[in-house]
């Protein structure tokens, strides 16, 4: 070879690896920001919203955001979250100021915003035996209610009752009331309603008037920690008699019943999503945002809501977000993690909420989460939070074209003539009717009980409209407005391992890499063939 030849060579060889660095440069480039978009965040608090948030919490995973939760009740999440434990916490209810021991129950100098998450009832599930067989159709009004978590009713055989399920006697059995011994956001939304809508009753059992986190245990009343363990607790074999309050989730996954209860339009009903949707179109929220209670639920409207589907327990759950530019806790990378873990979750991941036995928020909600989230944004310039609004959710609650309005609470079926006060209870005997059933498939919809004497649909049958309609309306009841399952199937989100809209540009660095090595292969390998050639 000539050194004309060889220099040639050298310069070509140069050439190539100078090509092949610049586009690894560039790839590398764009791949930092993605694997330095997220950093792992962790949170603790509610039971009553753990199951939907670990659900999030997983599908995330597979998107590259790493997410921690430890379920140890509301009070803790937000003591977690003041103590800078935690970088985000969820409960039921706003800080109050004082607990009920006096001690301080406040985020401290720690900034924060309450972000809506999830909307749900909380149910009252029970295990009662007739001749060994699980009653399935129990009916309860509130005052009923209160008066067995007072311990004013103690007998499953009580005239009350009686009264509530249209004259069916229950046998004679001792009533064991089971409620939580952590500090709970759901104890606090029950005596929440117990305080407003039956002060007579819950005042004097309390000592004072208000809501409390700590139920207080007295009489044949057992407590259990966390509401898995209130679930376990009724569900268990040594749990005939018992009654306890959980969100309708738990019994969900248990195949277990709920109480229906009457609410004020005189109809005895469940928190089925779509219940809970329409009772939550009375709740008001504090719109005020100098507030320190900015986007609070003020839920007098729901407990008295008129419909005959609303579900009167009817509520949601919020995010201790922390806003604050020097927060301790916070990083470029965990706040991006938090912006679209809960972009997912306010949008996506609200598709999940029906199956898993909670109900999705409204718009006014997750348009109020999104301009909580872009407060991150401000704390932080380098988090991206573009692009996330309402047109880019698939919400099952927003109907295409007009987000004015709610589309479960559209669809949601009236109840059957039987649930009514006077009437039923619907089916033949109290162990007939279905009450919770069957955890529904991700995806599916749950379907109200078929009206009584209707056939159930055999296996792997197209979902069937019932005839049935109400006598007083003409209006469709229960069975009449199952839903194709396919009407809410998620689409696939943006979100990647990524942050969003990075993927583009790996794209763009693969394509310039191909580019080169087609330019400048061919050259360095004839020059390579040539020299053997010379070689030779």
């Amino acid at each position: 070879m000539t050194p004309a030849l060889r220099r040639l060579h050298l310069r070509t060889w140069v050439v190539v690896l100078a090509a092949l660095l610049t586009a690894f440069t560039l790839v590398l480039r764009t791949a930092s920001p993605a694997q330095a978009a997220y950093a792992q965040i962790e949170g603790s608090g509610s039971t009553w919203s753990e199951l939907i948030v670990r659900q999030w919490i997983a599908d995330v995973d597979a998107m590259g955001m790493k997410v921690t939760y430890s379920s140890g009740g509301s009070s803790q999440g937000r003591k977690n979250f003041a103590q800078n434990v935690t970088d985000f916490g969820i409960s039921e209810i706003p800080y109050q100021g004082v607990d009920e021991y006096g001690a301080a129950d406040t985020a401290g100098k720690r900034a924060f915003a309450y972000l809506p998450i999830v909307a749900g009832g909380t149910a009252f599930t029970y295990q009662v035996r007739v001749g060994g067989k699980l009653v399935k159709n129990l009916r309860l009004s509130g005052d009923t209610i209160a008066k067995i978590f007072t311990n004013k009713i103690t007998d499953w055989s009580d005239a009350a009752i009686t009264k509530d399920n249209n004259g069916r006697k229950l046998p004679s059995l001792r009533i064991i009331p089971v409620v939580r011994s952590d500090g709970s956001g759901t104890t606090a939304q029950f005596t929440t309603w117990l305080d407003k809508e039956h002060p007579k009753v819950w005042r004097p059992f309390f000592g004072r008037s208000g809501l409390t986190s700590y139920f207080p245990r007295k009489g044949t009343a057992i407590a259990a920690s966390g509401s898995d363990q209130v679930m376990n607790t009724i569900s268990g074999d040594a749990g005939n008699g018992t009654i306890g309050y959980v969100e309708y989730s738990y019994p969900v996954s248990k195949k277990f019943p709920v109480v229906k209860v009457l609410n004020k339009a005189g109809y005895f009903v469940e928190p089925t999503e779509h219940n809970v949707a329409v009772a939550l179109t009375k709740a008001r929220i504090n719109e005020n945002k100098s507030s320190p209670l900015y986007l609070t639920q003020i839920l007098d409207g729901v407990y008295r809501a008129t419909d005959k589907r609303a579900y009167p327990l009817s509520s949601y759950s919020y995010m201790l977000l922390p806003t604050g530019a020097k927060d301790q806790r916070m990083t470029t990378a965990k706040r991006q993690t938090l912006v679209d873990f809960m972009f997912y979750s306010l949008c996506e991941g609200q598709s999940k909420a029906g199956p898993y036995g909670y109900s999705p928020l409204p718009l006014n909600l997750v348009q109020a989460g999104f301009a909580q989230l872009a407060k991150l944004g401000t704390a932080d310039k380098g988090v991206n939070v573009k692009n996330r609004d309402a047109r880019r959710c698939n919400n099952p609650t927003f109907v295409k074209g007009d987000l004015s309005r709610n589309h479960l609470a559209e669809i949601a079926p009236q109840p059957a003539a039987c649930d009514k006060v006077g009437a039923g209870p619907c089916g033949t005997a109290p162990a007939a009717d279905t009450g919770a059933t069957d955890k529904p498939k991700a995806g599916a919809q749950p379907t109200a009980a078929a009206a009584p004497g209707a056939a159930a649909p055999s296996a792997g049958a197209a979902p069937q409209v019932a005839a049935s309609t109400d006598p007083e309306t003409g209006q469709p009841v229960a069975a009449a407005a199952v839903v194709d399952p396919e009407s809410i199937a998620g689409v696939p989100t943006e979100l990647t391992s990524s942050a969003l809209g990075d993927r583009k540009e790996w794209f763009g660095a693969i394509a310039m890499l191909e580019l080169l090595l087609i330019v400048t292969v061919p050259g360095a390998l004839a020059l390579y063939f040539r020299r053997r050639g010379a070689a030779r």
